[in-house]
């Protein structure tokens, strides 16, 4: 008895780790090129997440695996995300300019369009494609975006890890969620490629 149960949970292990290598190999490819059944993948690699995320710091770089999973979700939700009407944009308060002059409110930096930094460009651009812009400094902000906002759609910029924490924080909702990575990660200085928020300004309008 205890022996077939060894080999059971023995076949379930192996075929775990096989469904997960094949998921993985899939995200990989999804950079380049258009895959079939993102989803599904994207579903595997988020219940696989803290494992595999665990091989990746003892053997390579975790943020490669967050950039992997993050351009198949992009994939996996493009049609979606296109039918949504009421979107909105969460960006990060690290782009902002060292100097910045706006405050914060319950609803996160309230852009003054000063000029020193993307966010006045940025809240322009995103009016006119039928955006509303929020400026963040945590999680605690997005939670109160969400709850006073009949939300479809949520254009996330941000690096790679913080894109893939909410669009996993997110998966439960009627949210549907797109991200565009920032060039660089950390608390300040950071920043994204124009072009890149241009093309998903123009892919979904």
């Amino acid at each position: 008895m205890y022996r077939i149960i060894g080999e059971i949970v023995f076949v379930l292990m192996l075929a775990s780790i096989l469904l997960a290598a094949v998921a993985l190999m899939v995200s990989r490819m999804s950079l380049n090129r258009n895959v079939w059944l993102a989803g599904s993948f994207a579903e595997i690699l988020d219940y696989f997440y803290l494992p595999i995320k665990y091989f990746f710091y003892k053997f390579s770089d975790p943020r490669i695996l967050d950039k992997w999973m993050v351009s198949l979700k992009n994939i996996a939700h493009r049609n979606d995300f296109y039918r949504t009407k009421n979107r909105i944009i969460l960006a990060p308060h690290c782009m902002r300019s060292m100097d910045c002059p706006a405050h914060s409110t319950e609803e996160g930096i309230q852009c003054v369009s000063c000029g020193k930094c993307i966010f006045e460009r940025l809240g322009k651009d995103a009016q006119k494609y039928g955006y509303k812009l929020y400026i963040i400094t945590g999680s605690s902000f997005v939670k109160h975006i969400l709850r006073n906002e009949k939300i479809e759609g949520a254009l996330l910029i941000a690096c790679d890890y913080e894109l893939n924490k909410v669009m996993r924080a997110l998966k439960g909702t009627k949210i549907v969620t797109y991200g565009v990575p920032m060039l660089n990660d950390g608390c300040y200085n950071t920043q994204v490629e124009y072009n890149d928020l241009m093309q998903a300004f123009e892919n979904f309008k």
